[in-house]
């Protein structure tokens, strides 16, 4: 008999911890091992119960979810998957778990007590599966070298697509490309709505680059940082002597808006061989056409390592197409595309 996959639900309400549970308790393959209501209570049976995964709830009294967060994966790194209300201070709260460590989230649809997280059972019964397939190494901090700062001598422009493991992969590329760069680098990140806005200021706040949620009608600008919004693709269309962006509610491709592919297509289409584009860590293939656009188009591919990437399949179908000029580890890729940025042509 297969072993099933122990599980710690931590939630300061107990209608909450009752509705997490349950619906983890209805996958077999599952198995609820323990309950905590705060942040002390949770580092202790952490600490003493070992769970496989523990569901953290953001918002939780005496030791809040993100000091549980930093003593675990400091002392018995652990698989969490965060537990966020879709509120300002929740958003933000979040995409600091992404970065100290935490592997996915579940956003709660209707506030701290959402009596109807249960729309969310697919989902959340998906999450807790891919995460338990995790190795947790991988989320180790990578010893990047910084990038000497040069002057960019050629407009270029960036595409980075990650999903899984995206938020912390994309910040540690981003914290060591240098702010006076004369790149456009537009991002598309898998994510629900209300956490890109987020996820953009801290962008901004760890690099020192601009960066921004894009907006329709943005005019696009070398030295900043757009990210595409959750729930909108993202394409680029010429206007006048510029550039500016589009968003549009289009039909998902991939089962995903935003779209890589849908960016890197666009982008490839307006600015030709002076493209990068980069995959990083995710689930599925979208960033394969997007890749392939690129390409034919004379543009440069990168794609991240199956060693650092989280879920090596997005990267994995662009190399397994031959779209992919690179394939590295996560700390390679800052120098990489700084070298391409400076190349002349």
């Amino acid at each position: 008999m297969e072993q099933k996959i122990r599980i710690l639900v931590v939630d300061d309400s107990f209608l909450m911890r009752k509705i997490i549970s349950d619906i983890i308790s209805s996958d077999p393959g599952f198995e609820v091992i323990g309950k905590a209501k705060d942040g002390k209570e949770a580092l202790v049976k952490v600490y003493s119960l070992k769970p496989d995964i523990v569901t953290l709830d953001v918002n939780i009294p005496l030791l809040d979810g993100i000091s549980v967060l930093e003593e675990i994966m400091k002392n018995q790194p652990t698989r969490i998957i965060m537990v966020s209300a879709y509120t300002r201070a929740g958003t933000t709260a979040t995409i600091k778990a992404l970065e100290l460590g935490a592997l996915d989230f579940i956003a709660k649809p209707s506030g701290e007590i959402s009596l109807d997280l249960t729309k969310l059972k697919d989902e959340i019964i998906s999450k807790i599966k891919i995460a338990a397939k995790i190795d947790l190494d991988k989320f180790e901090a990578l010893p990047i070298k910084p990038v000497k700062k040069q002057e960019a001598v050629v407009k270029k422009v960036v595409v980075i697509g990650a999903s899984t493991g995206g938020p912390k992969a994309v910040l540690d590329l981003m914290k060591y490309i240098p702010a006076d760069n004369n790149a456009v680098f537009i991002i598309v990140q898998h994510m629900p709505k209300g956490f890109t806005l987020s996820f953009a200021e801290r962008i901004s706040w760890q690099t020192g680059i601009k960066t921004k949620e894009a907006e329709d009608e943005d005019v696009v600008a070398p030295g900043k940082v757009y990210v595409a919004p959750s729930g909108y693709h993202l394409i680029l269309e010429k206007s006048g002597s510029g550039v500016k962006i589009k968003l549009t509610e289009d039909p998902l491709i991939n089962f995903v808006r935003p779209s890589i592919d849908v960016t890197m297509s666009s982008v490839a289409e307006v600015f030709g061989q002076n493209v990068i584009g980069v995959i990083l860590t995710g689930m599925g293939k979208d960033g394969l056409e997007g890749a392939r656009s690129i390409k034919s188009n004379g543009g440069y591919v990168i794609v991240q390592d199956e060693e650092t990437s989280v879920i090596w399949g997005m990267p994995r179908a662009v190399y397994e197409a031959g779209l992919a000029d690179k394939i590295m580890p996560l700390s390679k890729i800052p120098k990489t595309i700084m070298e391409y940025i400076e190349k002349e042509g």
